[in-house]
């Protein structure tokens, strides 16, 4: 069988304490073994302690912004800076990279964004140079790293999709994972205690992710689970 090797990475880290506390167990009771840092969020520099004392493996969450879906359109919920503008994206990535460098104490193992917005430029070219200059993975940019969202409890319009987040739906999404390196996103949480559009989502990816029939997946698929920073030290 060829070597499939997957990337499980809770989004959101530091948003919140139940974010944060969501990631966590996520980390040492299931299966996440990295995570993205958003750091303008209260809860940042708790979650960049967890990280300065622990083995998870922890990049920059790239915050411009979170759109909702609502009356047949995306509408914004809130904005940093105008995703339109390269100047002032150029230099919120800046900001936040340092910030991030402030709080954790080393640089990020792996760059994405909230809501993908670095998906688009202006974000994906300065996101892309930042992640040349750092020598870190850009999410969705690395041919070598496959990227999936199967692992979601929302459709592209914001409705409901429970099943993507089962037991079932992630062991199907595990038996289906390509030859090579997939990174998994996940978004767990131990409480919803934020204002966000994916509540009780949350919890549900909690409760799998740490379900041992999914540890039994992995192993009986042959799949290893390695992180951005493991990645990295083996490549290096």
């Amino acid at each position: 069988m060829t070597e499939r090797t997957l990337i499980v990475n809770a989004d959101d880290f530091g948003r919140s304490p139940g974010v944060n506390r969501g990631v966590v167990r996520a980390h040492e009771e299931g299966i996440v073994n990295s995570a993205s840092l958003m750091v303008r969020w209260p809860a940042a520099a708790e979650a960049a302690a967890y990280a300065r004392r622990g083995r998870l493996s922890v990049g920059l969450h790239l915050d411009l912004g979170e759109w909702q879906y609502r009356a047949g359109e995306w509408r914004e919920r809130y904005t940093v800076v105008d995703t339109g503008d390269a100047e002032a994206v150029g230099a919120e990535v800046a900001r936040q990279l340092d910030l991030f460098e402030r709080l954790v104490g080393r640089g990020p193992s792996h760059l994405d964004s909230h809501q993908d917005v670095h998906r688009k430029e202006p974000a994906k070219g300065a996101l892309a140079a930042a992640g040349a200059r750092l020598g870190v993975p850009v999410r969705g940019a690395v041919p070598d790293i496959a990227y999936s969202g199967a692992f979601y409890g929302q459709n592209s319009r914001g409705a409901q999709f429970p099943e993507a987040i089962t037991v079932a739906g992630l062991v199907e999404t595990i038996e289906a994972l390509p030859p090579g390196t997939t990174e998994l996103a996940c978004h767990p949480a131990a409480d919803v205690d934020h204002e966000t559009t994916y509540a009780q989502e949350r919890l549900q990816e909690l409760e799998t992710l740490c379900d041992p029939r999914v540890r039994a997946a992995l192993e009986r698929e042959g799949v290893a689970l390695l992180s951005f920073a493991e990645l990295a030290r083996a490549d290096g």
